[in-house]
């Protein structure tokens, strides 16, 4: 058995309107079809893909579990900060030695960890 690819991650919420919102608002994800689980949810697709899975009408543990973070592949770094700005959403900035990408690092609504990795080409944004 091999990998051959990153399917999805779940996101368990005590509150799907809110967690959709943000992941629409700030990543520009987009509810799509679900399957009629007996549960409430919501697909989120990057494109054609559904890549993030919100869970509803589940205990929402206290605390990080033992997934870090999820890191997405991004562009408009500037534009992108400006939205976690106006939003009040605290953010990390960071360079990869050498020169590399650039990454952003914070929480959505639920405490989960979120990384946007932006192309080291893009220009850095005032203040970096």
């Amino acid at each position: 058995m091999a990998v051959v690819g990153l399917n999805h991650f779940t996101v368990l919420t005590e509150n799907l309107d809110t967690s959709v919102e943000f992941y629409g608002s700030v990543l520009g994800l987009k509810p799509g079809w679900r399957p009629p689980f007996p549960f409430p949810g919501a697909w989120l697709y990057c494109g054609a893909l559904p890549v993030l899975h919100v869970v509803a009408g589940r205990e929402v543990p206290s605390g990080p579990g033992v997934i870090d973070h999820v890191a997405f592949t991004a562009t408009n770094l500037s534009a992108t900060l400006s939205t976690l700005k106006s939003r009040g959403v605290g953010y990390t900035l960071r360079r990869q030695p050498g020169g590399g990408e650039w990454q952003v690092f914070f929480h959505d609504p639920n405490g989960a960890r979120v990384e946007l990795d932006f192309p080291a080409s893009e220009p850095a944004p005032e203040g970096a």
